[in-house]
């Protein structure tokens, strides 16, 4: 063991700063990581079972826009939740309950037979993926080394993304040969790793302390660094660095003096930023087929379209750790109105191929961009709430997207005017990241906490 840490006080991120990208680090980022695959494909399932219901229920292209809407009202409800669980009960914890949830919740739809009894069950099975998503952000924020916490929260992101692929490869082989209804059968898996989840993954030891548990946190240090560097520093009690509580925590916090302007901006963009993927994502299938592009090929494009996606989402965080949140932000949704316009007057089938791809790439730099700043925003005690709020508000627009989208396209703008649609909210979260947004770059999380 090292010679013992006992003069003056240290912080957990000066630990993990000291230890760097490790082996722990990336145990960590795979765990969670696998978790937000099993998200992404409950979620995307649905844009590639859609023509087939849609057929099948006889429903109208308003209700057809719904079937990919109604997970995100249980999103919305799972991330106003999932904050005030995580930050109560643990990260840990949250994570394993809600991954239970929305498993147990999913497979069930093999059974349905009625447009409403879907929606019931895509509402209640959000709220588990809805909740998992923020706390996999707030274990990434608080397991990370601070110069490289812009990509590996960013990058995150890209496993819900590989997820959204998984499904459209699944659909594609599964679908046309045993029917839409063996796809939510998959639901059953993540129950299973859940308990992987409980058995290898750490608590976080920011939270430990948070809580007034400074010596599970110790532990939970001494744990990392043997796995990072096979040997331990002994941490004397009271060793550890713990920034002044806030005044305010849980939800009323958000909207207090020091964080009430980024929170506005947070939930303002993530609102526009899931108008944008989610109305996307949930049309770009059927839009395809409609288009005549056919079941297999309009699928492998809205397949290789999240492909591209999950690179962006790869890529973004380690931009943002270089040219900063701020800047990386505005220019991932600047770069998204011009792709998704692209899109919208392409005239055959390799410009769909080719812009489709950028609109991926794009958006998903756009909206994995904005989750550092969602959680470097805010301190431990609330870390986690913040994280779930934004993305519940969010969720709002992602709601919104494709039916507003299914009533535009009602009014006969085409192909063309629903991608036009689409571009406008981009534009909007650019300026709003343009004129509200601070910069987080290079600032431990006790910093950012302090400066607040």
């Amino acid at each position: 063991m090292d010679g013992g840490i006992t003069m003056g006080k240290i912080s957990i991120s000066d630990v993990v700063d000291q230890i760097g990208v490790s082996k722990y680090t990336y145990k960590t980022y795979f765990l969670v990581g696998l978790t937000l695959i099993f998200c992404g494909f409950s979620y995307m399932i649905v844009s590639y079972t859609m023509p087939q219901m849609s057929a099948e229920w006889g429903l109208t292209k308003v209700q057809t826009g719904s079937l990919a809407s109604w997970s995100l009202l249980g999103l919305m409800v799972g991330g106003m939740i999932a904050g005030i669980i995580s930050d109560s009960i643990g990260r840990k914890k949250g994570l394993a309950i809600f991954t239970i949830w929305f498993s147990l919740l999913t497979f069930p739809i093999y059974f349905v037979n009625s447009f409403e009894a879907f929606a019931i069950l895509r509402i209640l099975g959000g709220v588990g993926f809805g909740a998992c998503i923020p706390i996999v952000i707030t274990l990434m924020a608080e397991n990370v080394p601070t110069k490289n916490r812009g990509f590996f929260i960013s990058s995150i992101m890209s496993f819900y993304v590989l997820g959204w692929v998984v499904a459209g490869v699944v659909a594609i082989y599964v679908v046309p040969t045993f029917g839409w209804r063996v796809c939510y059968l998959i639901g059953v898996l993540p129950v299973l790793y859940a308990f992987v989840l409980m058995a290898a993954l750490q608590e976080s030891p920011h939270w430990l302390l948070g809580k007034g548990r400074e010596k599970e946190a110790i532990e939970v240090l001494k744990r990392i660094e043997m796995v990072s560097k096979g040997k331990a520093n002994d941490y004397a009690p009271g060793s550890l660095f713990l920034p002044p509580r806030p005044k305010k925590v849980g939800v009323g916090a958000l909207f207090s003096r020091e964080y009430s302007r980024a929170t506005m901006a947070l939930w303002i963009i993530y609102f526009m930023g899931s108008v944008v993927i989610y109305g996307i994502n949930g049309w770009l299938p059927t839009l395809l087929v409609d288009k005549g592009y056919g079941l297999v090929k309009g699928y492998s494009f809205a397949v290789l379209q999240n492909v591209f996606g999950a690179i962006g989402g790869l890529c973004t965080g380690y931009v943002a750790d270089i040219i900063g949140r701020r800047t990386n932000v505005i220019i991932g949704w600047i770069a998204t109105a011009v792709a998704i316009l692209l899109l919208g007057v392409a005239s055959n089938q390799w410009m769909v191929v080719i812009c489709g791809m950028l609109v991926g790439l794009a958006m998903n730099w756009g909206l994995s961009g904005t989750q550092p700043l969602l959680a470097e925003g805010y301190p431990t005690e609330f870390r986690s709430t913040g994280v779930a709020s934004a993305q519940a508000f969010g969720r709002v627009g992602g709601f919104l997207g494709p039916i507003v989208a299914g009533y535009v396209q009602q009014l006969g703008v085409g192909f063309t005017g629903t991608f036009v649609f689409f571009a406008v909210p981009a534009v909007i979260a650019s300026f709003v990241a343009l004129f509200f947004v601070v910069e987080t770059k290079g600032k431990s999380i006790e910093r950012i906490s302090a400066n607040a």
